[in-house]
């Protein structure tokens, strides 16, 4: 569903964000981007939107060139915060990719409550944003995200600003959408544990500039609860990409030691 090849991104004052990026993400899979803080992890989603361009490489969204209309069509995005319009109401936010891109009325209602009932925002369709809770506002936006009924979701940290319980929650949300709709999810959090819960597989990127350290497959089951969570196969996967995100951190940390002592 998403080929990444060679892609590589400086910006204009000379910094490098990601150096040459290599991935693939199958038709319904659920992958995780993970890294540290400055690693490129949203850089490299936007690029995959189209909202920014590579300075080197490639980006295929179902074969086509991403930005492209074609794969804009394939795709949405859900940002870190909900971004929704304070004087809209639920149905309205929800309804305005869908009047953008000019959809009859009829079936822009039909979309609207489709993805409202995915949600479980049915009984909340005329309240406001200021009437929500952040978990609500994020199931917003999530819909709003799903009304277009894309192959492929993009998700920015969704859920960073949330409490814990919260969070779990909306963890369980995202995988029951995902197993009604069968949409391609590529996922960026800082939270390893939320990464492995999620995914089929978990890219692990290294310190800016950002690389692919490794990418892992999960053990999750195709139904993951609470006790998956507590198994064995869980805390193992966890502890590995924390091992991974450590690794790649030391051996950029005496990179660039050893680039001082040549400096000094």
């Amino acid at each position: 569903m998403v080929e990444i090849a060679g892609v590589s991104k400086v910006y204009q004052n000379g910094t490098q964000a990601l150096d040459c990026i290599d991935l693939a993400v199958a038709p319904g899979e659920i992958l995780s981007l993970v890294g540290p803080s400055g690693c490129g992890k949203s850089t490299l989603l936007r690029i995959v939107a189209g909202l920014g361009d590579a300075t080197e490489g490639m980006v295929l969204i179902d074969g086509v060139p991403a930005g492209s209309p074609k794969a804009r069509e394939k795709a949405s995005f859900v940002f870190q915060e909900p971004t929704l319009l304070p004087w809209c109401n639920v149905a309205a936010n929800v309804e305005l990719p869908l009047r953008l891109c000019g959809l009859a009325p009829k079936e822009r209602r039909e979309r609207v409550e489709e993805a409202l009932r995915l949600v479980g925002l049915s009984e909340f369709r005329k309240a406001y944003p200021r009437e929500l809770s952040g978990g609500m506002k994020m199931r917003v936006s999530i819909a709003r995200a799903l009304v277009t009924r894309p192959q492929l979701i993009l998700m920015d940290e969704p859920f960073g600003a949330l409490d814990e319980i919260t969070r779990q929650r909306l963890n369980q949300e995202l995988l029951r959408v995902h197993a009604h709709t069968g949409c391609t999810v590529v996922f960026v959090t800082h939270n390893v544990f939320e990464a492995v819960y999620l995914s089929h597989r978990v890219a692990v990127m290294s310190p800016h500039p950002g690389r692919i350290v490794a990418v892992l497959e999960t053990p999750a089951p195709a139904e993951r609860d609470q006790a998956y969570r507590g198994s064995l196969e869980y805390s193992r996967a966890v502890a590995r990409v924390i091992e991974l995100l450590e690794s790649g951190e030391a051996k950029a940390g005496a990179s660039k030691a050893v680039e001082g002592a040549w400096t000094t």
